[in-house]
C-alpha cells in the first residue's frame, strides 16, 4: 500500500512547496503493436507510468517521493520510490521514440535520475555534477532524448544510498523490428535486498548484511505469480540493483539467455541454462517454451536469499574475546547494538562473516546439554566439551518444534534447528493468480521467490476472468 497522497498533502500544508501532479487528461500506456509481445509487457505488482503524446513526444511525469509499502501483508516499510511505488513504475517505449520525462523531486534531499544503459547525450545522463545540478527538494528537471536502442534497461537515483532505499524502475524499449521468435508473454522482475532492524520500518542503507529479499518490491509468498498458457513462448527480464549477485533458477524448464543490459544477444551466442547469474547493475533476458504444465518455482538460489527476516543463526550465539575481529555476525553487520553503546570497541570494524574456524568471532552455542553439546564458545580461552557449562533450558529451541515436522528428540540432535515450515496461504488468498495452487504452497515460498504457472487454457481463462471481476470490484 502507499501513503503517497496523504504524505504529500501533509507536507504541502506545511508550506514545503512540493510538486503535486494534477490529473492529466488523455494519459495512456504503451499500446500493443506488431513488435510487442502478443500479451503485452507485465511487471507483476508494479504499475506502468502513463504518458501523453505532446507534439510527437512521449511525455511522462516521474515523481521521487517517500513511499510506505509492504513486503508482506503487515510488514510495513518506509522506503523511497517513484509515483507511490517501490520499485518505481515501468516506463515503456518503442525504439525510435522521442521521450520527455518531467521529473519532480518530493524527497527531503537532492536527487537525480540516471537512465542506466541508454545511449543519450551526457547532459541527459543524470549524473549530478558532471551533466546537471542535483535537483533540490521541491525542484523539477526535464530529461529529453531519443531512444535508438531496444531491450531491458532501467532508471535509478544516482545517489548511492538512495538506490538502497528502493529508487529504481524498469525502462523497457520494444524493438523497431520484432525479434524472432516472437514471445507471447513478457515479464519484468526487479531484484532487491534490504536490511531492516527490529521494530524499525526504515531500511538501514549502510548495512552490508540483508534480511529481506524482494522481487518487484514483494517477498515470497506475496510475490504475484506469472501466468502463461501451456505452449506459449515466454520472456522474463531480470534487473538487479543492490549489493548482491543473484543466481536465478527456474524449476522444471530450460531457457535461453537472449539479452543483457546492453540489448539483444545475437542468436548464435544464446546460452541454454536453467540458472542465470544476474550481477549488480545488470539485466538478463531469458526465453523458453512453456512445454510443461505446472507451478514452477523461480528463485535466487543463494540459500540466505530464500527466507524472510533472516537472522545469523536460529539458535543462541556466544562470542569469544574482545575488540575488532574477523567473522562478525549479521546483527553487527546490520548495526544492531545489543549491549554497551554504538562506539564500543566491540562494535568496531570487522572483516566479513567468518574466515575459518580460527578466525570466527561468532560461534554456535548448541541447544544440547552436557557432553553432547560439541564445540562451544566460552568467555575465556576455548574449553573442552566436558569443561563447558550446561546451557539452561531457556537456550533450547522450543519455538521451532513444529508438530509433525520435527522428531521427538530433535532438541538433542546436533545442528537442530536449521529450517522452518510456515504455511501462510491465507495471507495471499485474495489474489486470483494463486487460485488452484496446492494447500500449504506458501510453506516453501520465502524471500526472493516467485512462481511461473504454466496453465491449461481453461484454467488460465478462468483466472483471467477472476482478475477482471476483481478489478471491476465485483
Amino acid at each position: 500500500m502507499s501513503d503517497r497522497r496523504s504524505f504529500i498533502a501533509k507536507l504541502a500544508s506545511l508550506g514545503t512547496g512540493l510538486f503535486i501532479l494534477p490529473r492529466a487528461g488523455g494519459a495512456q500506456e504503451q499500446a500493443e503493436t506488431e513488435n510487442t509481445p502478443s500479451g503485452g509487457f507485465e511487471a507483476p505488482d508494479l504499475p506502468k507510468l502513463p504518458f501523453q503524446v505532446v507534439d510527437g513526444v512521449k511525455e511522462f511525469h516521474l515523481i521521487s517521493e517517500v513511499v510506505r509499502t509492504e513486503f508482506l501483508p503487515g510488514k510495513v516499510v518506509d522506503a523511497w520510490g517513484y509515483n507511490g511505488s517501490v520499485p518505481g513504475p515501468t516506463i515503456e517505449v518503442n525504439e525510435g521514440d522521442r521521450v520527455r520525462v518531467m521529473f519532480h523531486n518530493n524527497l527531503p534531499e537532492m536527487t537525480t535520475v540516471h537512465w542506466h544503459g541508454l545511449e543519450i547525450p551526457m547532459d541527459q545522463d543524470g549524473v549530478p555534477g558532471l551533466g546537471q545540478d542535483p535537483v533540490p527538494p521541491g525542484g523539477a528537471h526535464t530529461y529529453e532524448f531519443t531512444v535508438q536502442q531496444n531491450g531491458t534497461y532501467f532508471y535509478h537515483s544516482h545517489f548511492a544510498m538512495q538506490e538502497m532505499m528502493g529508487m529504481i524502475g524498469l525502462f523497457i524499449i520494444h524493438p523497431k523490428d520484432a525479434h524472432r521468435p516472437r514471445v507471447d508473454r513478457d515479464f519484468g522482475l526487479v531484484l532487491q535486498e534490504w536490511a531492516l532492524l527490529p521494530n524499525n520500518t526504515v531500511p538501514n542503507t549502510l548495512s552490508m548484511e540483508f534480511n529481506w529479499l524482494t522481487i518487484n518490491g514483494k517477498a515470497g509468498p506475496a510475490t504475484t505469480p506469472m501466468l502463461v498458457k501451456h505452449g506459449e513462448r515466454v520472456r522474463i527480464r531480470f534487473v538487479n540493483l543492490g549489493m548482491d549477485h543473484h543466481p536465478m533458477h527456474l524449476h522444471g524448464n530450460q531457457f535461453l539467455v537472449t539479452g543483457t543490459e546492453s540489448g539483444r544477444i545475437p542468436e548464435s551466442a544464446w546460452v541454454r541454462q536453467n540458472t542465470v547469474l544476474v550481477g549488480v547493475a545488470q539485466a538478463r533476458d531469458v526465453e523458453f517454451e512453456a512445454k510443461y504444465i505446472g507451478d514452477w518455482m523461480l528463485h535466487c538460489h543463494l540459500p540466505h536469499h530464500m527466507m524472510n527476516q533472516m537472522v545469523s543463526m536460529v539458535g543462541p550465539m556466544s562470542h569469544l574475546g574482545a575488540g575488532s575481529r574477523t567473522g562478525l555476525g549479521m546483527e553487527e553487520g546490520m548495526g544492531i547494538v545489543r549491549q554497551g553503546n554504538a562506539l564500543d570497541e566491540d562494535l568496531g570494524p570487522g572483516l566479513g562473516r567468518g574466515l575459518g574456524l580460527a578466525a570466527d568471532r561468532e560461534r554456535p552455542a548448541s541447544p544440547l546439554v552436557g557432553g553432547a553439546a560439541g564445540l562451544m564458545a566460552a568467555s575465556g580461552p576455548l574449553q573442552s566439551v566436558s569443561a563447558q557449562p550446561q546451557n539452561p533450558p531457556s537456550a533450547e529451541h522450543e519455538g521451532h518444534v513444529m508438530p509433525g515436522m520435527t522428531s521427538e528428540n530433535a532438541q538433542k540432535v546436533p545442528g537442530f534447528p536449521q529450517d522452518m515450515w510456515m504455511p501462510m496461504d491465507q495471507v495471499v488468498a485474495n489474489k486470483p493468480e494463486v487460485f488452484g495452487l496446492r494447500k500449504d504452497w506458501t510453506g516453501s515460498m520465502m524471500g526472493m521467490m516467485t512462481l511461473v504457472r504454466v496453465l491449461p487454457h481453461d484454467l488460465y481463462d478462468k483466472i483471467m476472468e477472476m482478475k477482471k471481476s476483481k478489478e471491476a470490484g465485483q
